[in-house]
């Protein structure tokens, strides 16, 4: 059987960079990347906001440069997805792709989350020409423009209300007559002028062109059906972490995000750390990921001299 040292799971930024940090500190890291390969933000296009690209980078770039760093300074990335753990005692006891077991010495769980979208084939076919997941990451492109974000919650105010900012209308498409938002994100979202609220509405498709979303149309629980024209459809009805398949081991909270101790990566279980998005009901971003990949490499490295 194999025996790691230092097992990364999950190739977005986070694992990519605890594998670069691993790397140079000769810990032999080996990296599984799952089935999506670059993490969630292979899913849109230009990220203007990653520091030291004055004019913007690929995404897919960008994640594809971040791998040959870790594989430049001898990272192990391999294809491959871990369908059950035994974090029982170590070395932990890890099966890739429901056949062959590894163990390892220590392990960054650094599987991401993945947006919850509503199943539109519309949706899918204009993912990443109009439809996003992520108002931090992609509001600019739709500045002085009309957009819709979907939800009621905390997520879905929060994110129309940073669009106001930049846009010149936002709808919000809200399937119920309430908002399930706090009242000081209700409060907010009610004072912006340029945010229309579409009560007891439902999206029924995403409209479009080649050159990307056009419009929404839209269903209200009357069974009356119109469309709005917008340039922008962002999706703010949460995240799903994925840990599913540590649970058994691993402490989360009510949404299934990884606990960790404090400002450390550190779970409860000793040995075992986790980075990026898996962990962070917050903030979800390339950079923040990016860091908390650093922080949990440096943290098994520690973890390992100890020893």
């Amino acid at each position: 059987m194999e025996s790691i040292r230092c097992l990364i799971i999950g190739g977005g930024p986070a694992g990519y960079t605890a594998a670069i940090y691993a790397s140079r500190a000769g810990l032999n890291p080996v990296l599984y990347e799952g089935m999506e390969p670059g993490g969630q933000l292979t899913t849109t296009t230009v990220v203007e906001n990653f520091p030291g690209f004055p004019q913007g980078v690929d995404a897919n770039q960008l994640m594809a440069d971040m791998r040959a760093q870790a594989v430049r300074f001898g990272a192990d990335i391999r294809r491959g997805t871990i369908t059950s753990v035994d974090f029982s005692e170590r070395p932990f006891r890890l099966t890739v792709d429901g056949e062959t077991v590894i163990e390892a010495m220590t392990v960054i769980i650094a599987t991401g989350a993945a947006a919850k979208y509503l199943g539109l084939p519309s949706e899918r076919q204009f993912r990443g020409q109009g439809v996003s997941a992520c108002a931090t990451c992609d509001g600019f492109f739709y500045r002085k423009k009309d957009v819709a974000v979907v939800g009621g919650g905390d997520t879905a105010c929060e994110e129309a209300t940073y669009l106001a900012n930049i846009c010149n209308k936002v709808y919000m498409i809200v399937r119920r007559d309430v908002f399930r938002a706090s009242q000081a994100m209700r409060d907010r979202v009610m004072n912006t002028p340029n945010i229309e609220i579409l009560w007891n509405c439902n999206t029924r498709e995403v409209l479009g062109d080649d050159s990307g979303v056009t419009g929404v149309r839209i269903e209200r629980k009357d069974g009356k059906v119109f469309d709005i024209k917008v340039d922008g459809f962002f999706l703010a009805i949460g995240h799903h972490p994925n840990s599913d398949v540590f649970k058994e081991f691993i402490k989360t909270d009510e949404n299934g995000y990884i606990l960790t101790d404090g400002k450390s990566c550190r779970t409860n279980v000793d040995g075992v750390f986790a980075a990026g998005d898996v962990q962070d009901p917050s903030f979800r971003q390339a950079i923040t990921a990016a860091a908390s990949g650093c922080k949990a490499a440096l943290e098994v490295e520690k973890f390992l001299l100890s020893e």
